[in-house]
């Protein structure tokens, strides 16, 4: 089986940032999913699930009510490994173009006061929420952001070095 490209990066290398993950051409239409990353994988702790959840929760309700990305939004959702969440819009915008509207998002969620959705109508878990660590977070990336704004690391995934012998064979790991 082929390996898909959300795997292709090379964890060992990648600092919290936002990275374009694939584009995707659907006839007429371009889709682009987007790697929102608060944390180095396999470095630092994950984060919570109550918060992660909560976050989930703030952030798709704020998007899904910006004026100027209301319209844009597909999707927005947490990654499995607890590093972050992916961000699906229509169009292709590279990821220093969305580094207004993620800072804006996560300066918002720092400020929440409260959790949309988080009731047993309206929530497939509604008690597994943590507001003031999901606040904490957004906080932290937030910060993180504004003190590495210039640093081009936060949008381009780190390229996956091989090792290429003599000959030109390309050498891979297992």
């Amino acid at each position: 089986m082929e390996l898909i490209q959300s795997f292709s990066v090379d964890h060992t290398r990648i600092v919290p940032g936002i990275f374009t993950s694939r584009v995707d051409y659907l006839g007429d239409h371009t889709v682009t999913t987007y790697d929102i990353r608060l944390k180095r994988p396999n470095r630092e702790p994950v984060i919570d699930v109550g918060a992660m959840h909560s976050l989930e929760h703030i952030i798709a309700t704020f998007l899904r009510n910006d004026p100027e990305w209301k319209d844009e939004v597909i999707y927005w959702g947490p990654m499995g490994c607890l590093t972050g969440f992916y961000l699906i819009l229509k169009g292709s915008r590279t990821s220093r173009e969305l580094y207004d509207v993620i800072l804006k998002t996560f300066t918002a969620a720092e400020h929440a006061e409260e959790v949309p959705g988080a009731t047993p109508v309206n929530c497939g878990h509604y008690l597994m929420h943590n507001l003031e660590m999901a606040k904490w977070y957004a906080r932290e990336f937030a910060d993180y952001l504004r003190a590495n704004a210039d640093n081009s690391l936060i949008f381009e995934y780190p390229a996956t070095e091989r090792l290429v012998t003599e000959d030109g064979r390309h050498f891979f790991d297992s």
